[in-house]
């Protein structure tokens, strides 16, 4: 079963860090483009992340530019967000997806691989 599961969520204080990773089973990431996004309660889902199959190119929204860090790790089928100086802002579902080829796309409608979504909440 081809699918991509989703840790390291959870509730932090404002400032705090996580770092989330992104799993697949069932077909090897070496082939795709990974992003990640979230999706805030009443929010359109939002592009975060994303980083080429060969790791050579990432892409970062403005609004976590200089405070996240997007990685994979082809050895071990998984990619990761590391999320530092959070902000109650990135209260979010995050998500990681799957496109296949070399580039990826801000667009979440060109990823046709989703996981499940881990909660982050930033809170004091």
């Amino acid at each position: 079963q081809v699918q991509l599961v989703e840790s390291g969520g959870g509730l932090v204080q404002p400032g705090g860090s996580l770092r989330l990773s992104c799993a697949a089973s069932g077909f090897t990431l070496d082939y795709y483009a990974i992003g990640w996004f979230r999706q805030a309660p009443g929010k359109e889902r939002e592009f975060v992340a994303a980083i080429s199959w060969g790791a050579g190119r990432t892409d970062y929204a403005d609004s976590v530019k200089g405070r996240f860090t997007i990685s994979r790790d082809n050895a071990k089928n998984t990619v990761y967000l590391q999320m530092n100086s959070l902000k109650p802002e990135d209260t979010a579902v995050y998500y990681c997806a799957a496109r296949g080829g070399p580039m990826f796309t801000t667009s979440p409608d060109a990823y046709n691989t989703w996981g499940q979504g881990t909660q982050v909440t930033v809170s004091s």
